[in-house]
């Protein structure tokens, strides 16, 4: 095995360990939940009681096909957490004050899947994947406190401009419109484009904070900086699982408040969604794969100048 397969697995190793490292947390932290005598201070049960009344079949059923449909499209790049959570709302099976939680844990497990798949999905160079990986991790770490003190209307304004403008714009390019050219097929950035990808995952992994998801902007940038578009998916799902493995998995696990039943269902279905999507994703070829690159910004779009009507700057 060379350098280049070594390392890919051992990318993959740690998502897998990810994987183990939330499950022993979250079975560990169930156990506890009902061994709980004392009665929870929002739904005034016992632990044993929460477990009984958040397994229900009216609750269970729903969360199961929640998870599985929301992270098949989560695999083609379309996110897991705006469905989710709208679906819980609308099937009523997961408590608001629990999504979250939820959702933070539950899809820790298909995202790290995801990444698991998608490393070695493209040849990409290692160099660019890994420096696009550590700027997301330290743009969530380091730029949240600054960039959850912006006004998340502009934000999301802005938001809505850049993709709908990114999503037309790669669509001249695989039309070979105007002065675009052709799609890019690149594996490796070096020099200024690698600079400006850095930059970027970055900004998007301290824009995560406030409900920017990665997965349009990436795929944008990837596109627009002359990349393979299929060198988006291990960028952003290595990028997002490493952050929920190891951070927001274990953080929201530790702290308790989340639907444990709908995590476990989440969890397991979302890694069935996850598998079946992989093989659509794997069997398109490069144009078509793009042009689902193209709908999903487009969608993310729209989604985001909704959200600064009906929202304006709430969180």
């Amino acid at each position: 095995m060379d350098m280049k397969n070594a390392v890919m697995w051992g990318m993959k190793i740690l998502a897998l360990f990810g994987i183990v490292l939330n499950l022993f947390l979250l079975w560990r932290k169930t156990k506890q939940l009902r061994a709980t005598t004392e009665k929870d201070e929002i739904f005034g049960l016992t632990g044993e009681e929460i477990w009984q009344h958040q397994k229900q079949p009216r609750r269970a059923i729903p969360n199961a096909i929640i998870g599985l449909v929301a992270n098949f499209f989560d695999t083609l790049g379309i996110g897991s957490f705006a469905p989710s959570s709208s679906a819980f709302k609308i099937a009523k099976s997961v408590d608001d004050i629990n999504v979250p939680g939820t959702l933070n844990v539950g899809d820790t497990f298909p995202v790290c899947i995801e990444a698991f798949l998608f490393f070695g999905f493209v040849d990409m160079d290692l160099i660019t994947l890994g420096l696009m990986l550590v700027a997301f991790v330290i743009g969530a770490v380091l730029g949240a406190g600054v960039v959850s003190k912006f006004d998340r209307k502009k934000v999301r304004l802005s938001m809505f401009a850049g993709l709908f403008i990114l999503g037309i714009v790669m669509l001249c390019k695989v039309m070979g419109v105007g002065p675009f050219g052709i799609v890019g097929t690149a594996t490796k950035l070096r020099g200024i484009k690698l600079v400006i990808a850095v930059v970027c995952n970055f900004i998007f992994g301290a824009l995560m904070c406030i409900g920017v998801g990665l997965y349009a902007p990436c795929m944008a940038l990837c596109a627009l900086l002359g990349l393979n578009v299929g060198c988006a998916f291990p960028a952003m799902m290595g990028s997002c699982a490493y952050l929920m493995a190891f951070g927001n998995g274990p953080k929201f696990i530790k702290e308790g408040r989340l639907d444990f039943h709908a995590t476990w269902m989440q969890g397991i279905f979302g890694c069935i969604g996850v598998f079946l999507a992989y093989y659509v994703v794997k069997s398109m070829d490069l144009k078509t794969l793009t042009y689902v690159v193209i709908c999903v910004c487009e969608l993310t779009a729209f989604m985001f100048l909704k959200d600064a009507i009906t929202k304006g700057s709430e969180a």
